[in-house]
């Protein structure tokens, strides 16, 4: 078992839980972790848009959370495991990163939520990368 893919696992998985829990609380939660004032506005109006937009990142993470606990030896081997963890490691990197440079441009977003959500990229995407670097001849 695989220590970094295992809690890279639990992040992603955490992250992806977070996010269905934007869709039961609502608006107070959707504004507390940055999604912007539209999409609070429109979970207040009662629209489907930032449901299905929540379900497909909150899919997304758990997929990635999938990938890490197959990677650790936790359940089956996934398809494509390399290429899916090198994309899964650049994506939340490049975010992370890319966020940075858009901290004082960040439009409905707070200076404050660009810099701490960038930041835990940066971290989820460390556990990836060096899960990877100690799995690399397995996978």
């Amino acid at each position: 078992m695989n220590l970094y893919f295992l809690i890279a696992a639990v992040l992603s998985a955490a992250a992806g839980l977070l996010h269905l829990a934007c869709i039961v609380i609502g608006a107070s939660w959707y504004r507390l972790f940055g999604a912007g004032e539209e999409m609070a506005l429109l979970a207040e109006q009662g629209s489907l848009i930032p449901t299905v937009i929540t379900l497909f990142i909150a899919l997304i993470l758990f997929t990635w959370s999938a990938y890490a606990l197959s990677a650790a030896g936790l359940i089956r081997r996934l398809p494509l495991m390399r290429i899916a963890l090198i994309l899964i490691a650049a994506i939340y990197l490049l975010r992370g990163i890319g966020g940075l440079f858009f901290i004082t441009k960040s439009g409905e977003n707070t200076p404050e939520f660009m810099l701490w959500s960038s930041l835990i990229c940066i971290i989820f995407g460390l556990f990836y990368v060096v899960g990877l670097r100690q799995k690399w001849s397995q996978l």
